[in-house]
C-alpha cells in the first residue's frame, strides 16, 4: 500500500472517529423525552424543533410520537411517554382521574382553529338540539368545545346524540354527507371549509375562545429533571424563532408530519396564534388559573369529571423566567 494510500486509511479512520463522537454519540448521552401529541396545528412548533435539532441544541433529545388524544394520559401513567401536549381542560379531566399533570409551557391558543360545522339549513346552536354530531369522545378537545357551545345556548349533552369519531374521521364523514353537524379542528376543519356544499362553519373559537394548548410533565418528572424540561421549554422558544425568520422552510417542516404542503399548512395556521415567551409569562401570572376553574366548573356540569381537582399544584411557571 502506497503511503498516499495508508495516509489516506488513517485520514478515513479518523474521520469515523470524529463522527462516531459527535452529534449521533452526543444524542445518546442526551436524556430522552418521549412527547405525545397530535397533528394538530398548534402543537407543530415542537414537531420543528425536534425535525431541527432545536431540542437537542439544548441538550434534550425529544422523540413526537401522535396519540389520540383520549389515550395520552395513559401512556404518561404508564411511563411510555415523559411529556404531553393538550388544552387546559384536558389536564383538568386528567389530573381529576387520578393522572396529575403539571403545565409547564402555553404552545398556543385557537382563533378559529375549532369549530362546529352544520348543515345548511341549522342556523343556530339552538338548532342542534335533538341532531347528531359527530364529535370525539368525553375529555377531549372538540367534545370540550362542543359542551361550551352548547352550555352557553341553554342545551346540554343529554340534548344532542354523539357519533364518536377522531378530528379528522369527524370532518370527513361531514364532507361525506354523514350527521347534522361535527366538532373538529385545523387542519381537518379547513377540509369543511373547503367543501361548503356540505355546509357551514357556524362557530369557532373566535366566537368561543377556550381551547389553550398546553405543555406538560408529570409533577415528580418535573422534580427530578428540571434541565430537560428547561431544555424543551427553550427548544419551543427556538422553534418560534425560527418560524419567524425562515417562514417557508418552517411551514414546509411543520406541513410534512400533517402529510401538507407548506402552503396548505400556512393557511390551516393562520387559525391559531402561537405564544411566545412574554405571552407565557402573562398568562401564568392568573388567567391560567381563571381559566382552569371555568373549565373544572364546565366539565363538571357535562359530567365529564366527578370532582374538581386540586388545581395548585397544575401550574409550573420556573421555566418562563
Amino acid at each position: 500500500m502506497t503511503t498516499r494510500r495508508i495516509m489516506g486509511a488513517l485520514a478515513i479512520a479518523g474521520a469515523a472517529t470524529l463522527l462516531a463522537s459527535g452529534p449521533a454519540a452526543r444524542a445518546a448521552d442526551m436524556p430522552k423525552v418521549v412527547l405525545g401529541m397530535s397533528g394538530w396545528t398548534g402543537f407543530a412548533p415542537l414537531s420543528l424543533a425536534e425535525e431541527a435539532g432545536l431540542f437537542k441544541k439544548h441538550g434534550v433529545d425529544v422523540e413526537i410520537k401522535f396519540i389520540p388524544q383520549k389515550e395520552r394520559h395513559l401512556t404518561v401513567a404508564a411511563g411510555a411517554t415523559q411529556a404531553v401536549a393538550t388544552t387546559v381542560d384536558t389536564y383538568v379531566a386528567w389530573t381529576s382521574a387520578g393522572i396529575p399533570l403539571t403545565q409547564v409551557l402555553l404552545l398556543d391558543k385557537s382563533k378559529g382553529g375549532d369549530g362546529v360545522a352544520v348543515r345548511s339549513n341549522i342556523n343556530s346552536i339552538k338548532e342542534l338540539k335533538g341532531k347528531t354530531i359527530a364529535v370525539d369522545g368525553a375529555g377531549t378537545t372538540p367534545y370540550f368545545v362542543l359542551m361550551v357551545m352548547l352550555h352557553r345556548n341553554g342545551l346540554g349533552p343529554k340534548d344532542v346524540q354523539f357519533a364518536t369519531l377522531a378530528p379528522n374521521p369527524a370532518a370527513q364523514a361531514f364532507v361525506a354527507g354523514q350527521y347534522d353537524a361535527a366538532s373538529t379542528y385545523e387542519p381537518y376543519l379547513s377540509s369543511i371549509r373547503n367543501a361548503p356544499s356540505a355546509g357551514k362553519i357556524i362557530a369557532t373559537t373566535i366566537e368561543y375562545p377556550v381551547v389553550v394548548d398546553m405543555l406538560a410533565f408529570q409533577p415528580d418528572y418535573i422534580k427530578k429533571n428540571p434541565k430537560t424540561v428547561q431544555g424543551v421549554v427553550d427548544g419551543y422558544f427556538d422553534a418560534l424563532a425560527m418560524i419567524k425568520s425562515d417562514p417557508k422552510k418552517s411551514y414546509e417542516i411543520m406541513g410534512a408530519k400533517v402529510k401538507q404542503t407548506g402552503e396548505q399548512f400556512e393557511a390551516s395556521a393562520k387559525f391559531i396564534a402561537w405564544q411566545d415567551k412574554a405571552a407565557n409569562q402573562a398568562y401564568f401570572k392568573g388567567d391560567l388559573q381563571a381559566f382552569m376553574k371555568e373549565a373544572a366548573d364546565i366539565q363538571l356540569q357535562s359530567g365529564v369529571i366527578k370532582k374538581i381537582p386540586d388545581l395548585k399544584p397544575m401550574v409550573d411557571a420556573s421555566f418562563l423566567k
